[in-house]
């Protein structure tokens, strides 16, 4: 067991893993457009729908939104803040 894992247990969140490989910076979060290329030097970036993005801001809209289809995929009923319905607990991201 992970220390995430632990601790995510010991408060009560859920947690939901993301492959690593997941493209969280390169995929605009407004319209799900993916880029090629991008490297780590670019921080900011301007998708062809007119987005601007934050390269962490979006990646953080890109991992929470997989994090809420997963807990849907496994049958959790999800608010729309991210939250559990049944629970009461918010998911965690790793």
């Amino acid at each position: 067991m992970t220390r995430l894992e632990y601790k995510a247990k010991q408060t009560g969140d859920h947690l939901v893993k993301i492959d690593q490989w997941f493209p969280s910076s390169k995929a605009c979060s407004c319209c799900g457009q993916k880029r090629n290329e991008m490297p780590l030097k670019v921080r900011s970036w301007v998708c062809s729908c007119g987005a601007i993005h934050d390269r962490d801001i979006n990646a953080a809209g890109n991992i929470r939104q997989q994090g809420i289809l997963r807990l849907k995929a496994e049958g959790h009923s999800v608010s729309a803040d991210g939250g559990l319905r049944k629970s009461g607990l918010s998911p965690v991201a790793a």
